[in-house]
């Protein structure tokens, strides 16, 4: 296991060359099945495995092709603002829904709460520790003199917004803000314990669903943090009857087993 004995390396423990999921704005293309326009997908990192799901499902179905990028929430939401090409935008929090709402960036009646979720203190499989209080002492005794705590960045991704009011609202949080390496998105945070770099980490369930390689070893009441929304809407730029029908798709009852599959709660 890597151990860091201070603040001073976190970038350095953050600059490893590990593959992350990232954002990018994938150009529209024809569908060669279809003519169709490539449907493009903005949505939160931690949708991948359900998202992939669905889009293969609706490619057999419709032979369009579907392209996504996964990021953290506002970032993604921010490169719609700066004019980044995308048919359908998903959020893992109501915030960054609201900050492309606010600029008229979302096609009004579309947007819906979709999904929910549950938050998850998650350790190395290797590490064998079946059960972990949430309490200053279990937590610190777990994390060791150097061990460090990840989740994503609170100040842009959602995961670590959830975190840390979780935490608040335990009377945790001062004791292990310092012990904090925060990720860029919360597949990147999952990815540090299931490379057993970190001791503990704050992930999605849904995440250590996907994640073989993570135990669960506590679940943080829901009453500890606002409640974990994942809003869907069509973009207001957004013209393509393909992205329409995958919209529609992404709420019927196929995708719904996907979402369901990776332990997502189905809202509507």
């Amino acid at each position: 296991m890597v151990k860091m004995a201070s603040l001073a390396l976190v970038a350095a423990f953050l600059s490893l060359n590990i593959p992350q999921v990232r954002a990018e704005a994938p150009a529209a293309s024809a569908d060669k099945a279809s003519g169709a326009k490539t449907v493009t997908v903005f949505a939160a990192a931690s949708l991948k495995n359900a998202l992939d799901e669905a889009a293969a499902t609706f490619k057999k179905k419709t032979g369009v092709e579907v392209s996504i990028s996964y990021a953290a929430s506002l970032p993604l939401a921010k490169q719609i603002e700066s004019g980044a090409p995308a048919d359908i935008f998903i959020s893992a929090d109501v915030a960054s829904a609201d900050y492309l709402s606010s600029r008229g960036l979302l096609k009004e009646g579309t947007r819906t709460n979709l999904l929910g979720n549950s938050l998850v203190l998650v350790a190395p499989k290797i590490a064998n520790i079946k059960k972990l209080a949430l309490d200053k002492a279990s937590l610190l005794g777990a994390l060791g003199e150097s061990g460090r705590i990840t989740t994503g960045d609170p100040a842009s991704v959602p995961v670590g917004k959830y975190a840390k009011a979780a935490l608040q609202q335990l009377k945790l949080w001062e004791d292990l803000e310092p012990r904090f390496a925060f990720a860029e998105n919360v597949r990147a945070a999952l990815l540090f314990v299931a490379r057993d770099e970190v001791p503990l980490g704050i992930v999605y369930l849904t995440d250590a669903n996907s994640e073989p390689k993570t135990t669960v070893v506590a679940t943080f009441p829901a009453s500890s943090h606002p409640p974990i929304v994942y809003p869907f809407a069509m973009t207001a730029s957004s013209t393509s009857e393909s992205a329409a029908k995958f919209f529609a798709f992404l709420k019927g009852p196929e995708a719904a087993g996907s979402y369901k599959k990776q332990g997502f709660s189905v809202l509507h």
